[in-house]
């Protein structure tokens, strides 16, 4: 008889002892522009990522001129005063670098991404992009072309057209937030190099704006680096700009955006709620993400998993915008699609739910879920350093301390199931959502006015 061979294994690993985890705090400094600076290293993080935050707000453009900070934010990777755009893109990607800008209401940021060993490289070309920009006439006008063609694509979409009408039955007429962040065909049309180099020169300037450095900056004397290029940008010391409060009107109604023949209908239902400066955001964030934060959300639940009428329903808190005397608004959201016939009973099922956390309120059991998925998986969301440059980022936009982030966590956790009901019951009051519908209205209408959860108007779809 044979005898069976044995195999010594390697012991099986064990979990090793849990660190502790906390958001990382930055050190803040000034250059000699009056550029303000936020660093973070971050051992082993060898792609560095730089923010720069510019005062530049959406509600600063020109009238009729809405579109102009996007169009500038993106010429600012399409050349300056040593290189073409063709050059300037050239000497991105020689350096492995990435340049994205983007507009939106509290103002206009550009990211960078570079290895470590050419941060220098790369920051010297960001600091030429926002010293010395070309704004050639050629490249602002093909910039100009392609967000004209962008904008029938965005009206197509079921869920862009949502939002653009929410805005617009939201906001008053007057309010830059009514209004499409990256401008319509009229207001795109009229922009020109000219236009945005006026742009450019009454908003521009080192002294109101931010950089945000974070990565491994071993071995960097990150100062002199910062001298040499971002610190080489001047302009002048420039005012504080007045922040206009955040009116909006939230009445229940419904509108129904008219697609005929539309086999699905885009939900988007919303409010105006506190930003991150007022006490109850913990709790909101919590209740929210048990009301749609995830697959396992009461809305899933029954939409998705029970009834079958939808792929995917998520409730959210987006903020709009932030004042440095801790006044700001956010956008309070649920959205999803289902199929029209089922458009009725989706919504009245949707209501039920919200009535039925009124009443009843959320359970210990989905108040520690929601605590392990938004606190437990922290560490891995922040495990690039884009990651942190962005959240570090949105702090500043919205004016608030450095250490928020890692308050908020600790707040998240400790914050208990009626703290949250009660938060996410006020974010969601059933009788104060404006909702927007897009799809048949032929189909739509008339069950959703059964419904009577507001006054039911119909609109054109563009």
């Amino acid at each position: 008889m044979t005898e069976l061979a044995t195999m010594d294994f390697h012991p099986q690993p064990q979990a090793g002892e849990a660190k502790p985890w906390a958001f990382p705090a930055p050190e803040r400094g000034t250059l000699d522009n009056g550029l303000t600076v936020l660093r973070c290293h971050r051992p082993g993080q060898q792609v560095v990522a730089v923010e720069v935050l510019l005062d530049a707000p959406l509600e600063a453009e020109p009238a009729g001129l809405d579109g102009v900070a996007t169009i500038m934010a993106r010429a600012f990777s399409e050349g300056t005063d040593k290189h073409s755009a063709e050059e300037f893109a050239a000497e991105l990607e020689r350096c492995g670098a990435t340049l994205d800008a983007h507009a939106d209401h509290p103002g206009v940021r550009l990211s960078l991404e570079v290895p470590a060993s050419r941060l220098a490289k790369g920051l010297g070309l960001i600091a030429d992009a926002l010293r010395a920009p070309a704004f050639a006439d050629s490249e602002v006008e093909r910039l100009v072309r392609n967000r004209l063609d962008e904008i029938p694509h965005e009206l197509a979409n079921p869920s862009r057209r949502a939002a653009k009408e929410l805005s617009k039955q939201l906001f008053p007429a007057s309010s830059r937030m009514s209004r499409p962040r990256q401008g319509t065909e009229e207001t795109v049309a009229g922009i020109d190099s000219a236009t945005v180099r006026a742009f450019y020169e009454q908003h521009v300037r080192p002294a109101t704006a931010t950089a945000v450095v974070v990565g491994d900056l071993t071995g960097v004397d990150l100062d002199a680096l910062l001298g040499d290029t971002l610190g080489s940008w001047t302009g002048s010391a420039g005012r504080p700009r007045p922040i206009p409060a955040v009116v909006a009107d939230d009445t229940g109604r419904v509108v129904i955006v008219d697609r005929p023949g539309a086999v699905q209908t885009q939900l988007l239902l919303g409010r105006i709620g506190p930003d991150r400066h007022d006490r109850v955001w913990p709790a909101q964030v919590l209740g929210t993400y048990c009301l749609g934060g995830t697959l396992t959300s009461r809305l899933d639940r029954v939409l998705r998993e029970e009834k079958g009428y939808t792929y995917g329903v998520r409730a959210f808190g987006q903020v709009l915008r932030s004042a440095p005397d801790g006044t700001g608004a956010a956008m309070l959201a649920i959205s999803g699609s289902v199929d029209t016939p089922n458009t009725g009973p989706a919504l009245d099922d949707l209501w039920t739910v919200l009535r039925t956390l009124a009443a009843e309120g959320l359970t210990d059991a989905e108040r520690d879920v929601a605590v392990q998925n938004l606190v437990g998986v922290a560490p891995l969301k922040y495990e690039t350093a884009a990651a942190v440059a962005s959240t570090l980022a949105d702090q500043v936009e919205q004016h608030l301390p450095d250490h928020y982030q890692a308050d908020l966590y600790r707040q998240l956790a400790a914050t208990g199931t009626v703290e949250a009901t009660a938060a996410v019951v006020n974010a969601f009051p059933v009788d104060r959502l404006v909702t927007v519908l897009v799809g048949d209205a032929a189909q739509i209408k008339a069950p959703v006015e059964a419904l009577g959860i507001g006054e039911v108007t119909v609109v054109t779809a563009e």
